[in-house]
């Protein structure tokens, strides 16, 4: 079961709504005793219906966690459509890119809101397992990068993440500064891969990813780094690698 919202991000976007996702399983209504895990997602209107996908195709996630019966709550924020917006908000550090010009990253502002109002509002108003250890957090693209600075950054919410294609070319510099900078526990599970197919789409990708995936080693994180074969930038290619990442990630 999917249900619907509507949320506001006052520090991002004022008065201005967005739609808001929460899974849950089949069992929640059966057994009102049963907490559940809750993995935080981003694109929300990517993740469960090809109708309300940017591009007509969704991850399907729904559809996958009733065929595993999988236990968990998943959660999705529709990102902000408006012009650069997005890569705003899913940006934790400001960058300049020849093609997209100035962005003023403004990943800790959505961050921060996530963690200090959104997951407050989930586990009061659902029955959550609300400790690190249960709190999972995923995204594709910028939402995958945004899924790295929130296992890192934030490591005391999130004990694990799965970052799909993730954007760490828009400032590769500056997301090695964030990670080095972070308190990681030794427990902490991140699951981050590319697509075949799409691995040099940007000059920095390939040395980023390597440069990304050797310093989360040394802070003795447990990585699942991986090159899918013919995997591209699309919601259908990630659709394909759920079971992965969630077996990667004990769900």
């Amino acid at each position: 079961m999917v249900k619907k919202w509507n949320v506001v991000i006052p520090e991002l976007s004022g008065d201005k709504t967005r739609r808001a996702y929460i899974y849950l399983p089949d069992s929640y209504e059966k057994d009102p005793k049963k907490r559940y895990p809750v993995m935080y997602m981003f694109d929300g209107h990517n993740v469960f219906f090809d109708s309300d996908a940017t591009y007509g195709k969704s991850w399907g996630m729904n559809k996958y966690m009733k065929k595993s019966g999988k236990q968990l709550i998943i959660v999705a924020v529709e990102c902000n459509h408006e012009g650069n917006s997005r890569l705003q908000e899913y940006s934790p550090v400001s960058f300049d890119n020849a093609t997209l010009g100035k962005i003023k990253g403004k990943g800790r502002i959505y961050m921060n809101w996530l963690v200090k109002t959104l997951k407050p509002y989930i586990d009061a108003n659902y029955r959550t397992l609300p400790r690190r250890e249960h709190t999972i957090i995923a995204g594709s693209s910028m939402g995958g990068l945004m899924a790295l600075y929130g296992a890192t950054a934030y490591n005391h919410v999130f004990q694990r993440a799965a970052c799909l294609s993730p954007s760490i070319w828009v400032s590769p510099g500056g997301i090695l500064e964030l990670i080095a900078k972070a308190r990681i526990k030794n427990d902490t599970c991140i699951y981050m891969d590319y697509g075949s197919e799409e691995m040099f789409n940007h000059a920095a990708n390939g040395e980023a990813l390597i440069s990304t995936s050797h310093l989360l080693l040394t802070k003795r994180v447990n990585l699942a780094l991986r090159v899918v074969p013919g995997g591209n930038h699309s919601e259908a290619s990630w659709e394909k690698q759920i079971p992965v990442f969630m077996d990667c990630l004990g769900i």
